[in-house]
């Protein structure tokens, strides 16, 4: 069954008509197209079921479009008997794919907030990391969106993000640096205000 039509045009320029979101075959189309052009033929018995296999992955892969951050992080809780401190979640897998060469960069996320008048459930945490990470994405940007959807959900005190990853585009093509991982950070509130709370939060990070 053909994925329902939605509007593609999440990031784009204002003003540009929203793109249907193309039909299943029309996706392995594409991939045929793809697999001659790299030189083979989407005839050949290897990989005559290459094109349904690539939409499948693709289906799993980027399944964050269809999800909603903020769903994820509405159902709260206020009796937390009047905790006070750091809520942080370490090690999140990061398994996203950067939006200049569609290639995985694959890594950890640490995210942790401060609670004021509510708490959310720690899997939703961890959910809110995976959607984002299943789009098109550059780590920046991610970074960015995970500490603004906590913000605005949650309206903590504070929020910390740190992402650490291994970009394939850079290990396996260009300029092929193997073992260089790339770190970004996103502070808010006493996270960004007090020094000693923001090194707690990296001593955590660090922490073996």
């Amino acid at each position: 069954m053909d994925a329902p039509t939605r509007d593609l045009n999440l990031n784009g320029p204002a003003g540009l008509e929203p793109i249907a979101r193309p039909t299943r075959e029309e996706a392995m189309a594409a991939v045929r197209t793809l697999i001659a052009w790299a030189g083979d033929d989407p005839r050949r018995e290897g990989v005559i079921d290459t094109p349904k296999r690539v939409v499948d992955a693709y289906a799993d892969w980027f399944e964050g479009y269809g999800a909603d951050p903020a769903k994820e992080l509405s159902r709260t809780f206020e009796d937390v008997q009047g905790y006070d401190d750091i809520v942080m979640l370490r090690e999140i897998e990061v398994e996203s794919h950067c939006e200049h060469h569609m290639a995985p960069f694959l890594g950890k996320a640490y995210v942790a907030y401060m609670p004021t008048n509510r708490v959310v459930g720690i899997s939703k945490l961890a959910r809110v990391v995976e959607i984002y990470a299943k789009r098109l994405q550059t780590q920046e940007t991610m970074t960015q969106q995970i500490a603004d959807a906590i913000t605005d959900s949650l309206r903590p005190a504070g929020v910390a993000v740190l992402i650490d990853a291994q970009h394939q585009c850079m290990t396996t093509r260009g300029v092929h640096h193997r073992h260089v991982s790339t770190i970004t950070t996103q502070f808010t509130g006493v996270f960004k205000t007090d020094n000693s709370l923001r090194q707690r939060f990296l001593d955590f990070v660090n922490k073996r």
